[in-house]
């Protein structure tokens, strides 16, 4: 599987928002000079992730992007499934394909099929167990240069790198 610019650009925005100060919304383009994404292409992407439900539209003067859920709540294997569909590497293995058969007529029959079948199954894991708070965790120990312990939540991981509020 080849994660596609819009996935790795919908992840780190995704991270910039739970960054941001938690009742705060945050102008699209903050994240896109923040995270160097043309903000056109920002918008398309935080439009599917907005339809998507993960994140909200604050209009106004001080408007912008809020997650609509805790940075714990949120997989990176949503996100991906959300921003790109399907995770399989081909499509007789998809989660989305009922039939495998129409798709390719040596489905039943496949040799290499079952091999799909379980690096399918091994993105589709880790991705879903890893959160939004767990990719904080690792941002601040990247910038802080600190371990952050596994339980310590969103909030905390703000406080560490001083974006939250006092």
């Amino acid at each position: 599987m080849k994660v596609s610019q819009k996935t790795e650009y919908g992840v780190r925005a995704m991270v910039a928002l739970a960054l941001s100060e938690l009742d705060q919304p945050v102008p699209l383009s903050s994240v896109a000079r923040s995270e160097g994404i043309p903000e056109q292409f920002l918008d398309q992407i935080v439009a599917k992730l907005r339809r998507a439900g993960f994140v909200k539209s604050v209009r106004g003067v001080n408007g912008g992007y809020m997650l609509t859920r805790a940075p714990e709540d949120i997989s990176i294997g949503a996100l991906v499934r959300a921003l790109e569909g399907s995770l399989s590497p081909f499509g007789c293995v998809s989660e989305v394909n009922n039939s495998p058969t129409e798709f390719c007529g040596k489905a039943g029959a496949c040799h290499t099929r079952p091999v799909w079948l379980r690096v399918m199954d091994a993105i589709t894991q880790t991705l879903d167990a890893i959160s939004l708070a767990d990719v904080m965790r690792d941002e601040v120990e990247v910038e802080v240069g600190v371990g952050v312990p596994e339980a310590v939540d969103a909030l905390e991981v703000r406080k560490a790198v001083g974006i939250s509020k006092a």
